[in-house]
């Protein structure tokens, strides 16, 4: 690889950045696609679709032939609240893979015990999630019902373009959330994102499957196109 492709890769990665090394398997040329210049790209569909499944593999002839090697940032999950709920999906997003993270202020709750061998941290929302690195891929889960609690992190991720966002609650309880949002600045196309109710509608009633029902939804949002999501 040339030094200034390995140079422009190291960058991407470093940043968070998904890009797709393609190789043709029978000159040796190399070529970036990164993420952010796909739109310009010769295949775009294509990319997407690579960057969405995640997975590297070889291209069809009609794909334009040869190997694309697909590196995408780990996903995070950060969950706003450490309930039951959160209990649950734990377990589950880190068996998918997940880095995840518990952000709840209330002591009570946020305990090694509750929640052990995951960062939890036991501090309001607005202090400790502009360092957690909150990106574009991220998913990011309000669960508490407390506002004070729910509303700074919903704005934070909402403005980071977090690949999935949502929350828990009915509808009466999220149209409140809109009227409080809509104040707090946020216009009605951003805070249209929000997956309110949470989750898929499979008639869960557990923590767990409320759980299942979240991640389900998540992983539509990572590996589906938009509309089909």
């Amino acid at each position: 690889m040339k030094l200034d492709l390995l140079t422009t890769l190291n960058a991407d990665r470093a940043a968070r950045r998904a890009v797709i090394l393609l190789t043709d398997t029978e000159t040796g040329a190399q070529r970036l696609i990164r993420e952010a210049e796909i739109d310009q790209s010769d295949r775009p569909d294509l990319y997407r679709a690579l960057i969405r499944a995640g997975r590297s593999r070889a291209l069809k002839d009609e794909e334009g032939g040869g190997f694309a090697n697909v590196m995408v940032p780990p996903a995070k999950l950060v969950l706003i609240g450490a309930v039951h709920i959160s209990q649950a999906l734990v377990p589950m997003a880190r068996q998918l893979g997940y880095d995840v993270t518990v952000v709840d202020p209330r002591t009570a709750f946020a305990t090694p015990e509750r929640f052990p061998d995951v960062e939890l941290l036991a501090e309001w929302p607005d202090d400790v999630l502009p360092d957690l690195g909150v990106d574009r891929w991220t998913a990011f889960c309000a669960l508490t019902h407390d506002p004070k609690i729910d509303d700074p992190g919903l704005i934070h991720a909402l403005r980071r373009d977090c690949f999935y966002i949502g929350a828990l609650g009915s509808r009466k309880t999220h149209a409140r959330r809109v009227e409080r949002l809509t104040e707090a600045g946020l216009d009605a196309a951003t805070i249209a994102r929000i997956h309110a109710p949470i989750g898929l509608a499979v008639g869960a009633q557990s923590p767990a499957e409320i759980a299942v029902a979240i991640l389900a939804q998540i992983t539509g949002a990572l590996r589906l196109a938009p509309e089909a999501a």
